[in-house]
């Protein structure tokens, strides 16, 4: 599979490979949304066949609940599991103190709601998505569709006071419709270049009505799973303050993986 593998790929498989042995027998778990996810989903479903694991799984999005049960997961809403012992994710920015941006495909909300019902969360990324400040990738706010404009205007007035360098906001499109996140909403993405202070533009956003929740994740991530282009797997844990270096071997072909490879 390896020689099929762009540099990217390649980083996003085995920080996923790490994340799945980071999975034990009975957990409930919380699965992700993304590219690098999907990686996640067909490591864990080929322990699942191959090795006999059990977890129940609470996806965050349709497309990662329809990928589960495609390939063999036990799926269960989070309702039913309650509280889970681990979620795995992505992000579209990580840094120093783990704090995140995500919603770039558009599922922050239930990736927020599923974070945070974990005794755990871990994130799974390449190497570039780790920042030094947040704030190049567009910030995803999710809205009601009712008073969209209305709601977007009240976000770009805050902000004005807000210590960030752009202050512009798009509506997130599917071709010529705006697109609809798994609950109904619409997206509006931030173009703030920098956020010099994450933790209250969170705060500040939310308190705006129409505004149902932005995708930034503060103080939630326990510890990220930076993947290489050469097999090489950081592990960082903020909370006990260590960082762990690895290297790992890549997988033969297996048909669980070569829809991702294509």
């Amino acid at each position: 599979m390896s020689s099929d593998l762009s540099p990217i790929d390649k980083a996003k498989f085995v920080a996923a490979k790490r994340a799945a042995d980071m999975v034990e027998d009975g957990m409930r778990l919380g699965l992700g949304t993304g590219s690098t996810t999907a990686w996640l989903v067909r490591c864990l479903a080929q322990m699942v066949q191959e090795d006999g694991l059990r977890i129940s799984a609470v996806p965050t999005s349709a497309r990662t609940a329809n990928m589960a049960r495609e390939l063999g997961l036990n799926v269960v809403t989070l309702d039913d599991a309650k509280w889970l012992d681990l979620t795995i994710d992505g992000a579209d920015e990580f840094d120093h103190d783990l704090n995140l941006i995500k919603g770039g495909g558009g599922a922050h909300l239930q990736e927020k709601i599923v974070a945070t019902a974990s005794d755990q969360m871990v994130v799974i990324a390449d190497a570039g998505k780790a920042v030094d400040t947040l704030g190049a990738f567009p910030l995803p706010v999710e809205v009601l569709p009712f008073g969209w404009q209305t709601s977007q205007a009240l976000l770009e007035e805050t902000l004005v006071s807000m210590d960030v360098l752009g202050r512009t906001s798009t509506l997130r499109m599917n071709g010529s419709d705006p697109f609809i996140s798994d609950e109904g909403n619409y997206i509006l993405d931030l173009h703030l270049n920098r956020i010099g202070n994450a933790r209250q533009l969170a705060l500040v956003l939310n308190q705006i009505p129409g505004v149902i929740e932005n995708g930034l994740f503060i103080d939630i991530c326990d510890r990220v799973v930076i993947g290489h282009g050469d097999g090489t797997v950081v592990v960082r844990d903020i909370n006990e303050g260590t960082e762990e270096r690895d290297r790992l071997d890549f997988a033969e072909e297996d048909n669980l993986f070569g829809d991702l490879i294509d």
